[in-house]
């Protein structure tokens, strides 16, 4: 039997696994205010990675970024109706400016600080960009705008969990402005598969990018399209939106420009986002019984280099062939970029280290002893596959020269083993149905990591969708994508029994 570095397995409690890995990996931590959380240097360090191959990804594609402030006039919002009732429950409002002591020791609003108009903490910024966007847009000229923004938002959410859905959270949301439609939906799907690439390329997070149906669009949106992860207990994961919002947004906040004709006509824009709901997804997909498993691209440290101190007049030596060896890692270029090592020198036992690395999640971990060094070898274990058959630890002696020679591609190796063990679980995990009674054996009460089911379905509307939502309500099931390459149809509708338009994903989700 193998002890595992975890206090619980995925297999006998997926969530509090889940837990144990944000806390054993010193991912994040609890803050004192409900669904807030500390990011802790690691966790962090992961959205860092997140921020600059994505930046990079967004500026290649000609935006750019810029600033808007957290708080947002109510009166923005009132203006766009259907944008407000889908955020109406989750906005945290800021009414006074100022507090005075009650008298009692504690403190309250003070009265005389009201302020003339409520201000929302942003939940997102379709609003206070659209008035800007009217401002700067007046011609055909000043088509199209490409922005985005990092930044925080706040939903107050009733039930939180770490990274997957908090009251504040971290994202970048793009925003967009056009001559005609056409333009602003191929910048939606411009961006949904600037997602796609980047959570199959940087995170090895294999998923289905489709659209949303009706019922499950951005509030607001004429269409919303989104890319869905499979985690390893079979639920879905929205890993990341980009929503065409047509001409709605800017009618309510006057974005029109005239055209070359001389004519005044509406923008149509778009917006898209992806959050720190990634890093829950890494977790969920790569993480094993022993804590994360990081792929390279995204990992803070590529490469861990752990002496064996021991206090003896041996470690002042072990100490500069470590850092040699740290030395010739950091001038190797690896997944395209220098490669990221470094030696770990806390006063701490080395095994406590090697398995406080082993639970972060990073790729590499290097172990040199004494003997190590005179033979001029290290020792290596590869984070993606920690043990041998035989369930004991697997670390690889070799020559230092050697290990550095080969580090690249062992970390393209890894980054690789990460996506294929997803992807075959994505492919392994989604099912056909034909009619309702197949769902509802699929999804019954004993079923353990059911997936999803892939069916087809007529896309209802109104009351027929309502219906459909309603049934898959009662086996908590939402529709999730239809994903964009799709076999063809030869069915009907599991729903209505009408004739099939298309195949839509069905499954349990964060």
């Amino acid at each position: 039997m193998i002890k595992h570095a975890l206090p619980v397995t995925r297999e006998a409690d997926f969530a509090a696994w889940y837990q144990s890995v944000i806390a054993e990996a010193d991912m994040a931590e609890e803050s004192g205010v409900r669904g807030c959380m500390v990011i802790r240097p690691w966790g962090y360090g992961i959205w860092e990675r997140i921020q600059r191959l994505l930046d990079d990804r967004i500026k290649a594609t000609g935006h750019e970024n810029c600033y808007f402030p957290v708080f947002i006039p109510l009166s923005y919002f009132e203006q766009e109706a259907a944008h407000v009732e889908g955020f109406a429950k989750e906005m945290a409002v800021v009414t006074h400016h100022r507090l005075i002591a009650d008298g009692k020791g504690g403190l309250v609003p003070d009265p005389a600080a009201k302020l003339e108009e409520p201000l929302v903490v942003r939940p997102t910024s379709e609003t206070v960009i659209g008035h800007a966007f009217a401002r700067w847009v007046q011609s055909w000229r000043d088509l199209p705008v490409l922005i985005n923004q990092w930044a925080n938002v706040v939903r107050w959410e009733m039930r939180t969990r770490m990274f997957l859905r908090t009251a504040e959270f971290l994202w970048q949301e793009g925003h967009t402005a056009h001559a005609s439609a056409e333009e602003a939906r191929e910048e939606t799907l411009r961006m949904l598969e600037v997602y796609r690439d980047f959570a199959e390329s940087d995170l090895a997070l294999p998923v289905v990018a489709g659209e949303k149906p009706e019922n499950e669009r951005f509030p607001g949106a004429v269409a919303t399209y989104s890319i869905e992860a499979m985690m390893q207990d079979g639920k879905a994961l929205q890993a990341g939106t980009s929503h065409f919002l047509g001409t709605n947004f800017a009618s309510a906040q006057n974005i029109r420009f005239q055209n070359s004709a001389g004519e005044l006509e509406l923008a149509n824009t778009t917006s898209w986002g992806v959050s720190t709901r990634t890093i829950g997804a890494l977790i969920m997909v790569h993480g094993d019984d022993d804590g994360m498993r990081v792929p390279p691209r995204v990992a803070p440290w590529q490469v861990v280099i752990v002496p064996m101190l021991r206090d003896t007049p041996e470690d002042e030596a072990l100490v500069a062939y470590c850092r040699t060896l740290q030395q010739a890692l950091a001038r190797q270029s690896a997944l395209g970029e220098p490669l990221r090592a470094l030696l770990d020198l806390k006063p701490v036992k080395s095994t406590t280290k090697r398995w406080g690395w082993v639970k972060k999640g990073a790729p590499i971990v290097v172990e040199v002893g004494g003997r190590d060094m005179a033979a001029g070898n290290v020792s290596v274990i590869r984070r993606d596959r920690l043990y041998r058959a035989d369930g004991k630890l697997d670390s690889v002696g070799a020559a230092r020269d050697g290990f550095v020679a080969e580090a690249p591609a062992l970390l393209e190796a890894i980054q690789r083993s990460l996506y294929d063990e997803a992807a075959a679980r994505l492919r392994a995990g989604i099912t056909p149905a034909s009619d309702w009674a197949a769902v509802e054996a699929h999804f019954a009460p004993d079923a353990r990591n059911p997936g999803w089911l892939e069916v087809q379905w007529a896309r209802p509307t109104g009351a027929a969708l309502d219906a459909v939502v309603e049934k898959l309500k009662a086996l908590k099931l939402t529709l999730r994508n239809a994903p964009s390459d799709q076999a063809p149809l030869d069915g009907t509708c599991v729903f209505t029994g009408a004739p099939a338009v298309e195949r839509v994903l069905v499954g349990r989700a964060y």
